[in-house]
Order: C-alpha cells, then structure tokens, then sequence
C-alpha cells in the first residue's frame, strides 16, 4: 500500500482522534471526510473514517492500491458484499462533491489551487440508554476556519467565513436541513444501533482501572503527587485529589485520557504539596468498572520516584571518568617526566 504523510495532515487527524465520551449508555456515530490538495500537479486526496465511539471502524484512502473501504475493526467484517459496494459509492459521491465545494472556495478567496488546503466534514448521532436519539450534529470546514455548522435543533446553520455565508444562502433554499435531519434521526440511528450490537464484545466490555500513587520530590523541596489510572475502558473516568476531605480541582493538574494502545486507557491527577504534609491528601478514582469509588492515600512505605533524573546520574558519572582519566594522564606524565630529570642527571654526572 502506498504512504503519503505530512505535517499539515497528520495535524489535521490529531483534532479526529479525540476520545467521544458516551456515558449512560450513550454512544456516538461518526463519519469524517478529509479533502487535501497539495501543490503540483497531484489530485487531492480523500480519506474517510468512521468510529463508533472511540473505535474505528471504516477507513477509505483515496491514494491506497486498494480503492474499496475498508473493515477497521473485526466485527465489521461480517457486513454483506452488497453493504461494502454501497459504502464506496457514497464515499466516491462525496469525493465529487467535496472537490467541487474546494474549488468554489478558492475561487471566493482567490487561492491558487496549487498548494494545502483542506476540506473536511463530520456528521453523524448520539443515542442514549443505547436506543433513544440524544442529537445529530453536522459541520464542514475549509482549512480550519472557514465554517457552517448545523445547529442544535437541526433546522438553522451557524456560519463564519466568506463561503460558509454563500454556502448557507445555498442550503436555505434548498432546505437542506430540512431533508439531513430525517437521516440523522432515522437512517444514522439504525446504522448506530447494528454497529453496536455487532461489536457489543468489544464496545460494551468494561475494564476495571488499576489505580497507582508516586511520590516525587520537586526542586524546590515540594513534593508531587500523582495518582494514576491505567488498564481501563470505556475511557469516562474521574480522579480528583482532596486536602483534608476538601476538593483541590484549583490547583490539580489533569492530563486527558489517552489510549494505551492496547484497547484501553491510561489517565492522571497530579497535586503539588509541601513535605510532610502528603498525609492530607487522598487520591478519589471512580469507573463504571468499579463495584464502589477508591480512595488511596499516600503510604510512606511506597518507593518514591527517583529524585535524581536518570540522565543526571549518566551525565555524572561521564564527568567523573573524565576526571579520573585527567588526573591518571597526569600523574603519569609527571613521572615521566620525573624519570627523563633523574636520567638526565645521571648522564651529566658520567661526564663530569
């Protein structure tokens, strides 16, 4: 299979890998188009994904050897010859149609068509208690800030952008809202619904989330307290740290969830606190995969991080053999130095 990278598009993917959150048994449909041109005489490329959730499941390159969408998950392998043949054709339809509203935009903004630029669209539904419409969501945006974005209540647009505003006077007239919201709330939903019930194995398992403290003192004799939570999935989890039973949201650091890479999620809260004080401070974790929220406290038995960076200790010890290797070198050029004098010497005194 061909690859083609760059900067601009593997920035572009990094906002579609953000983590779709579906508490109370919600989950979400996505699909995403990306038209990219790129100077010289190239065709723009395409590239379809869909996820379900945080999962993906389709994935289409215009550029690849294989010109059929393909299956990115197991279970989506089960789908009918009639249903991959049908996912082409829709992908190529937008294809067409993505191409031209490129064009109509650059000639707005006057590009030149030979150079970045992008197209990109998104739609797709949420459903609730794994059967009930929560909302559909639509958007298209022309490198990144020229947008028209389908409102809430699937009638009215929100636009910024000289051709969003041409864009919408368009879809007005056309009533396009009005024909995109049957499918959101119909045709998305069952599409929904049967991709959830095929990979129920995987999209509905739980994992229980192992929960973990480290100790390090800081620089300036403080100490970091972080509490990690690793191994878990559906990816909701919440960690906050208290200080005597009160909340310290203010002065938490937080990183986001991210993939593991092996199907579940990995996430941490971090608090900074004067030493001897650690005692005050408890780690709450709460996950759809525990029976009951944890509580952990630091224990002074646990083996803090290393307060002395791994590259700190190389670097001295670098420094160390130099330094012997220095004084060694003198030492034995001084005598040297001491047996060329005695022997000098001893030549003289043969002389005399």
């Amino acid at each position: 299979m061909k690859t083609f990278e760059s900067q601009p598009l593997l920035l572009l993917f990094m906002v579609t890998l953000a983590i779709t959150k579906h508490p109370n048994g919600s989950h979400t449909l996505r699909y995403l188009y990306t038209l990219l041109s790129w100077p010289g005489p190239l065709e723009p490329q395409l590239i379809f994904l869909s996820y379900v959730d945080d999962t993906e499941i389709l994935g289409f390159n215009s550029i690849s050897e294989n010109l059929g969408v393909e299956s990115r998950a197991p279970w989506m392998d089960k789908q009918t010859a009639n249903f991959w043949q049908e996912a082409k054709d829709d992908v190529l339809n937008e294809q067409y149609t993505l191409k031209e509203m490129m064009r109509n935009a650059l000639y707005i903004y006057n590009y030149s068509i030979i150079g970045y630029h992008t197209i990109q669209k998104t739609y797709g539904c949420q459903v609730i208690h794994r059967k009930y419409f929560s909302h559909g969501f639509f958007e298209l945006a022309f490198n990144l800030h020229d947008y028209i974005t389908l409102n809430k209540d699937l009638k009215t647009w929100t636009v910024g952008g000289k051709a969003s505003e041409i864009l919408k006077e368009e879809w007005e007239k056309k009533k396009y809202a009005t024909r995109l919201k049957p499918y959101l709330q119909g045709s998305c939903v069952r599409s929904l619904l049967r991709y959830v019930t095929l990979g129920k194995n995987s999209l509905l398992r739980t994992d229980t989330p192992k929960i973990h403290l480290t100790h390090k003192t800081r620089p300036d004799r403080k100490i970091t307290l972080r509490c990690w939570a690793f191994n878990f999935y559906p990816p909701e989890i919440t960690l906050a740290w208290k200080r005597d039973g009160s909340n310290q949201t203010q002065d938490m650091e937080v990183i986001e969830n991210r993939p593991s890479g092996d199907g579940t999620f990995q996430k941490w809260a971090a608090v900074v606190v004067f030493s001897g004080e650690e005692h005050r401070y408890t780690c709450h974790a709460n996950h759809e995969g525990l029976s009951e929220p944890i509580t952990m406290r630091w224990a002074k038995h646990e083996p803090p991080e290393p307060t002395i960076p791994f590259l700190a200790i190389v670097i001295a010890l670098v420094l160390g053999a130099l330094l012997m290797g220095s004084v060694m070198t003198f030492l034995i050029w001084k005598r040297r130095t001491r047996g060329k004098k005695e022997s000098c010497s001893s030549f003289m005194y043969l002389w005399k």
